[in-house]
């Protein structure tokens, strides 16, 4: 039976901030450590908004290994 996967056990550490400067809007991923391991450009505050929300439910979904191999991101 299809559905939502259950959220991991574990906490999940990284985190997500949305950006605004002169060059337009941004979501950053957020590694434990505190480093910026993934930027999106985005067109406006609306897309960046959704994709900030969308990576802040796998944050809550996923373990952090199946959160860093969704995202690409580098391992620890």
């Amino acid at each position: 039976m299809g559905g939502s996967p259950l959220p991991s056990a574990e906490p999940n550490r990284y985190g997500v901030e949305v950006r605004r400067d002169d060059g337009g809007w941004t979501v950053a991923i957020v590694d434990p450590g505190g480093r910026e391991v993934s930027v999106r450009a985005c067109r406006d505050e609306v897309e960046a908004r959704t994709y900030a929300s969308t990576v802040r439910q796998h944050i809550d979904w996923l373990s952090e290994e199946k959160f860093r191999d969704y995202y690409l991101l580098p391992g620890e």
